[in-house]
């Protein structure tokens, strides 16, 4: 039984007791609406003491190791005493409506840090594989004291932009001698990234990775950066080998003190507070939607019609719409 008192969230998450943060996280993602109300109210008194972190989000297609750099970095971070959470969505079946929610098991050792916080969401209807609660979650993990936020998307091809809206830094991780040079020059997908890291740096794999940082870096010349002061590198990095990815991170670090000095840092914060408002409102409007009974009852008569084809879908839209 969730409880329904705010301060009794609000007081866990400062405290940083780590079942009543989980809980407050569970309280965000449930759907029931006295949930919802008391959510929203938890979320109000949380803010105050949320934005203090890097919020750092990191994609690449299944395969290239986004796990296991995440484990590498988190751990040589939570070591140096900075406290890691790990926002790991995980992709929803359309068939069954079920998630894996694997991560924990991926990052065996991370898990078990003390300076660290796992916490895999199911991705569910929203759009590219983000879920919806994300930003709320993060703001908790901010609020409980951690200074590192990590939100790792599905890689499935539509996440990327929904995850660099709400990040501050958007790493994209590329394999060599894969294909994935080919797939990673998509005008899209550079546009918005902030860097561009070649894993599996290592072993027999040294010259097919300087190969593609070569062409990659051609590519980038490309497209320019959202940020007056910033040329998108093209970096390699091992998550198997310790201190691999630590070149990432002083990027990372780099990045942050150059937007932080021309004010584009907290320019862009105050804009993905703006994108995440009217994406609340998007959410909100297609659930009173579903949940009009005017609507709901026309749905299997009208939707019958476009299957028979004896209505256009523009036309059944249109018709469900005017009942709304």
């Amino acid at each position: 039984m969730i409880p329904n008192d705010p301060d009794y969230y609000l007081q866990g998450v400062l405290n940083r007791n780590r079942r009543i943060t989980a809980k407050t996280m569970t309280l965000m993602e449930s759907r029931l609406p006295e949930h919802q109300r008391t959510a929203a109210r938890v979320i109000q008194q949380v803010l105050p003491h949320s934005g203090k972190s890097i919020r750092l989000g990191i994609t690449g297609v299944p395969g290239v190791g986004k796990s296991t750099f995440i484990e590498n970095l988190g751990l040589e971070l939570a070591s140096g005493g900075h406290r890691v959470a790990v926002l790991a969505v995980d992709p929803t079946s359309k068939r069954s409506g079920g998630s894996i929610l694997g991560d924990k098991t991926r990052m065996e050792k991370l898990s078990c840090h003390e300076n660290t916080f796992i916490r895999p969401s199911p991705a569910g209807e929203t759009l590219g594989g983000v879920a919806a609660k994300t930003r709320e979650i993060m703001l908790v993990c901010e609020a409980a004291g951690y200074d590192v936020i990590m939100v790792e998307t599905v890689g499935v091809g539509q996440s990327e932009t929904s995850v660099a809206s709400m990040v501050d830094f958007f790493l994209v991780l590329m394999l060599a001698g894969a294909g994935d040079e080919l797939q990673g020059i998509k005008k899209g997908v550079l546009e918005i990234a902030d860097a561009i890291a070649i894993n599996k740096a290592d072993g027999d794999n040294l010259v097919r990775v300087e190969k593609t940082r070569k062409d990659l870096e051609i590519a980038m010349h490309l497209v320019s950066s959202d940020y007056l002061d910033w040329q998108t590198p093209v970096l390699t990095c091992s998550s198997i080998t310790e201190g691999g990815t630590s070149d990432v991170w002083q990027t990372v670090l780099s990045h942050q003190e150059k937007v932080k000095q021309s004010g584009e840092f907290e320019l862009k914060r105050r804009k993905q507070s703006l994108e995440w408002m009217w994406t609340m409102i998007e959410e909100g409007l297609w659930m009173r939607f579903k949940g009009d009974p005017r609507v709901s009852s026309k749905i299997p008569m009208i939707s019958k019609e476009v299957e028979d084809q004896t209505m256009s879908p523009s036309a059944a839209a249109e018709a469900l719409l005017s009942y709304f």
